[in-house]
């Protein structure tokens, strides 16, 4: 897990999830400090009906011993595009990725999913407490309005 495969190279897009790996860099850093990924344009496939569905998803982390490298989670996300999953599942299956990955001291995931049959769902998950002292940005996507 520690030879990047994918940066610098042009690679295919995994088929799935199953497929895409999650490439670590080491964390040049020892302090505590909050690293955010945000995919506003997150698409999925509802197992059921095979219709796209749509998120926008924050992943925020403490490092540890590894950071996550950019191009892999951006590769591993894309591979959901043709893949059916429950928005549930999805999110839950991204942060656990990420978290067997790079092993963080702490993650949370935010994923803000756009209404379906006329409902939002929204999945939240975190490892635990956040850190003691830890500044922590609020998510701040905002829950599904409609045009009001």
């Amino acid at each position: 897990m520690n030879h990047l495969t994918l940066l610098g190279r042009q690679v295919p897009l995994p088929p799935n999830p199953d497929a895409a790996s999650l490439e670590r860099v080491p964390n040049p850093d020892p302090a505590d400090y909050v690293v955010r990924f945000t995919c506003p344009e997150f698409t999925a496939l509802c197992p059921i009906t095979g219709q796209p569905d749509f998120a926008h998803i924050v992943i925020d982390y403490v490092p540890g011993e590894w950071l996550l490298e950019s191009k892999s989670l951006k590769l591993f996300l894309a591979s959901f595009r043709n893949h059916g999953v429950f928005h549930e599942a999805c999110t839950m299956l991204i942060g656990r990725r990420v978290v067997a990955a790079i092993a963080p001291r702490w993650l949370r995931i935010g994923g803000y999913w756009f209404p379906r049959g006329g409902i939002p769902i929204d999945v939240f998950w975190q490892t635990g407490e956040p850190l003691p002292g830890l500044f922590l940005p609020p998510q701040a996507v905002a829950p599904h309005r409609g045009l009001g």
